[in-house]
């Protein structure tokens, strides 16, 4: 017989060891760390104990996440309050970029509108089919010269289109010297929320 055939039978026969309990007694295995046998029973204690602990730092991790979560919300609730102090829209451009360095740390940003200084035909072309934030590691179009003399070194970019209805109205470029800190497989879903919100506080001076 082989061990599968006997772990087969136990499955198929879990009233076995209620009908044999003292053979639970009996049976000793060896201990998962060496050095001595113990009981099935003390086995399955060690077991429920290996379980807990997995369980127990899975736990963390979640309350972790959550505390994360809350300090970027809050983070989002800051941003969004200070973008309706501007009174011009020069003053909210220099809103948008010195918040989001300051609150995010996020090193670069420019805020482009189409008001006044429209941008090529392939930029605009860009933003209008972008439904959601795109993240990228090369600068689209000529959007790499919008950052000046920084632009040779910047290595990550994150495209926020800003719509006024099915029209978009500009786009917000966040940049970095980090490669990893913006890349085309990471979540937007908070980028999408600073377009929505820059999105709605721009509208007043367009």
């Amino acid at each position: 017989m082989q061990a599968e055939d006997v772990a087969q039978f136990l499955r198929d026969n879990p009233q076995f060891f209620e009908n044999h309990a003292a053979l639970l007694a009996e049976i000793t295995i060896p201990h998962p760390h060496g050095g001595r046998t113990i009981s099935l029973s003390e086995r399955q204690m060690l077991t429920l104990r290996e379980k807990n602990k997995l369980l127990e730092k899975k736990l963390h991790e979640l309350i972790e996440i959550a505390r994360d979560n809350d300090a970027l919300q809050n983070k989002l609730h800051t941003f969004i309050v200070t973008l309706f102090e501007s009174h011009d829209l020069m003053s909210f451009q220099e809103a948008v970029k010195h918040n989001l360095r300051e609150i995010f740390a996020i090193p670069h940003a420019v805020l482009h509108t189409w008001k006044g200084v429209p941008p090529s035909a392939e930029v605009l072309g860009f933003a209008d089919q972008q439904a959601t934030p795109v993240c990228a590691h090369h600068a689209v179009h000529e959007t790499g010269e919008w950052f000046g003399e920084v632009a040779p070194q910047l290595r990550s970019y994150a495209y926020l289109p800003l719509r006024d209805g099915n029209q978009s109205t500009g786009l917000l470029v966040l940049a970095s010297e980090d490669v990893q800190r913006f890349y085309p497989e990471m979540g937007t879903i908070y980028l999408q929320r600073i377009a929505d919100a820059v999105s709605a506080a721009l509208r007043p001076h367009l």
